[in-house]
């Protein structure tokens, strides 16, 4: 009998530990990447982390500035076609990020991507989730949110919901670029929060998007002081839905896109 299998098995966790840590290395010698934390402690309450996405590379700066022992119990969200489709892909997806891959597909789907959630966050572990569902590639400050940040609130609203705003990022790797521009990029880290007691959808969105917002770069409206307000040309300020003119071409290729779309469908 071979004696590969319990080799592989013993060999794969420190493989998996050493191409982490080079991760980490990579992402802050090429961006200095580092952690703002406003309002809120980096600590081991658990949480979902939902951010602004622009790059591909969004969960890992997100993950790298992490706490390592925080970084170990958080897992980020990301589509299973994009992590699944190599086999290194799939080692580093499944093994060295602990993603939760949910599939983008809705007609090839098996199970219900905010289920998917809600058993990681039973399990102890926190997660990283954005909600624009793509990669933001215009000149708004951020895509409409989907519905599924609403629905995990739903389901599990004691978990601390924490906004984080990643900048510079998009600069770095630029959309079609392989080779990285070192910049400085900083990950903002805002107060958490939940859904309230008696609070519906369409206001749960607008409250999370501006919740984003206010840890984003200065925008040209008028706001109530600390809060940004959720206007911006093409998108809806209240519902969460995007344009196919904001996301079209983006979706097929971006490992995290649609990471948090709830596959229940909304009746209004």
């Amino acid at each position: 009998m071979s004696h590969s299998t319990p080799w592989v098995a013993r060999i794969t966790p420190l493989c998996a530990y050493l191409a982490g840590a080079a991760i980490v290395v990579f992402a802050r010698f090429v961006t200095a990447v580092r952690g703002n934390w406003q309002g809120i402690e980096p600590n081991s309450t658990q949480r979902v982390y939902f951010a602004n996405h622009c790059s591909h590379g969004d969960f890992v700066l997100l993950w790298t500035v992490l706490p390592v022992k925080i970084r170990q119990r958080t897992r980020p969200v990301a589509g299973a076609d994009y992590w699944l489709s190599s086999s290194l892909r799939r080692f580093i997806g499944c093994r060295v990020f602990n993603s939760v891959l949910v599939e983008r597909n809705r007609t090839q789907r098996t199970q219900d991507p905010v289920t998917q959630m809600v058993q990681a966050l039973d399990g102890g572990d926190s997660l990283i989730v954005f909600p624009e569902g793509t990669r933001n590639t215009t000149d708004a400050a951020l895509l409409p949110f989907k519905s599924g940040l609403y629905h995990l609130a739903f389901q599990r609203p004691s978990i601390e919901l924490v906004p984080v705003w990643i900048s510079n990022l998009n600069r770095v790797l630029p959309k079609g670029e392989v080779i990285p521009v070192p910049l400085i990029c900083t990950v903002t880290f805002g107060e958490a929060i939940h859904l309230g007691p008696d609070e519906d959808k369409q206001a749960f969105i607008v409250r999370a998007e501006q919740a984003l917002r206010a840890l984003g770069p200065d925008l040209d409206v008028e706001a109530a002081p600390g809060v940004s307000l959720n206007v911006d040309s093409g998108t809806s300020p209240s519902l969460g839905l995007s344009s196919s003119s904001n996301q079209g071409s983006n979706k097929s290729q971006d490992p995290n896109t649609s990471s948090i779309e709830s596959s229940k469908r909304e009746a209004s």
